[in-house]
């Protein structure tokens, strides 16, 4: 029953991140196709415009933020390490499941409980961009901050759950 449960969860969390991922995965054509357009206006047509610039950050900052988790799923995030290679399936489970408990979840904690207030300060204001014609909606931007945090420490129990089960000897199908 126990491992039913932890399936479940981690097939749960592993479809919305691999949704997620896909979707916002879209972003950085948009981010493109704006910075083309910037600069064709800019050094073409001598106009340009602060909202248009400002919107390719933020679909930067919407694509790292809510794509961390896919990328944690996928094992595709920057991983430094002397040993991992070296282990078997068992040792490599230990060290993520080590480095999710110890270091990962931890980090998330931290970063949504660090980040409340100055996202609750943002929304208490309505925060917009401090440049003229900037664009209106500062605090939608930062209110992806702790949703980040949530989301990698959600597929990080996933990623811990993994771990754990292949150290049971009861892997979860992929």
């Amino acid at each position: 029953m126990f491992w039913k449960i932890i399936a479940a969860f981690v097939q749960g969390v592993d479809g919305f991140s691999d949704w997620l991922g896909r979707t916002v995965a879209w972003l950085s054509l948009g981010m493109v196709a704006i910075t083309f357009l910037v600069v064709v206006l800019r050094y073409g047509f001598g106009l340009g415009w602060i909202a248009l610039q400002e919107s390719v950050v933020y679909l930067h900052a919407t694509l790292f933020l809510l794509a961390a988790a896919y990328t944690l799923k996928h094992d595709a995030h920057v991983r430094v390490d002397i040993f991992y290679q070296r282990l078997g399936p068992v040792g490599r489970a230990w060290i993520d499941l080590l480095g999710t408990w110890l270091l990962l979840l931890p980090v998330c904690a931290f970063i949504a409980w660090i980040s409340w207030d100055y996202v609750a300060a943002a929304w208490a204001v309505k925060e917009a961009s401090r440049e003229a014609g900037g664009l209106p909606a500062v605090f939608l931007l930062k209110s992806l901050i702790p949703l980040f945090a949530v989301l990698l420490a959600l597929q990080g129990l996933a990623q811990g759950f993994k771990a754990l089960a292949v150290i049971a000897g009861r892997p979860l199908e992929a």
